[in-house]
């Protein structure tokens, strides 16, 4: 546990960094960039706005060590996802991986790297998101090339649409069902585009 100390009204007190990171990325999962404010981020965290600039800079550097955080947490099931030797089974595996996987917390629907800038304002916070999913869509891309080097563009567009899909659409309320059932749907459309 990482703890510092961070000086504000009256005596200084304990400041848990891995707890604010916990707490950011709970809540720029729920509402997304734009959906919480600095105010908000503070009270969650338990600190005063000053604090949390002087800790972690901007809201938009708390954002970009929230996801360094959740890509080291949670992306390791995607290039698991790929290693399967048969490339259909592999993305199949992906598509309903995803779906199992953004839909499984109600209160941490979709992908934070894919959604949590949707609609947002803040280019530079845009710009970080698009480095997670420009990382992911290369990934798909060079599994994809293994085994359909013509293809491999357009299949891993497509695989990166599915993928950006599913988590809107868990974001939107999509049932798991409703989920699953389209990443079977998108696994057999990828299938048939094999050469």
């Amino acid at each position: 546990m990482v703890t510092k100390k961070i000086a504000g009204r009256g005596r200084p007190r304990g400041f848990d960094i891995d707890q604010a990171l916990t707490t950011a990325q709970a809540l720029f999962h729920q509402r997304g960039y734009d959906g919480v404010g600095i105010a908000e981020l503070s009270k969650a965290i338990g600190i005063t706005a000053p604090s949390l600039y002087s800790a972690f800079g901007s809201k938009r550097e708390l954002f970009e060590r929230v996801l360094e955080r959740y890509a080291a947490q949670n992306g390791s099931w995607l290039p698991q996802a790929l290693e399967q030797e048969d490339l259909a089974e592999a993305i199949t595996h992906l598509f309903h991986q995803a779906a199992k996987l953004y839909g499984a917390d109600p209160n941490r629907l979709g992908c934070l790297a894919l959604d949590g800038t949707r609609n947002c304002t803040d280019s530079k916070a845009c710009a970080v998101s698009a480095t997670y999913h420009q990382a992911m869509q290369q990934l798909v891309r060079d599994r994809i090339h293994r085994q359909a080097p013509e293809q491999a563009n357009i299949l891993a567009n497509y695989v990166t649409t599915i993928l950006v899909g599913l988590s809107g659409s868990a974001r939107d309320g999509m049932s798991a069902e409703a989920l699953k059932a389209s990443a079977a749907i998108a696994a057999d459309g990828f299938t048939q585009q094999l050469q």
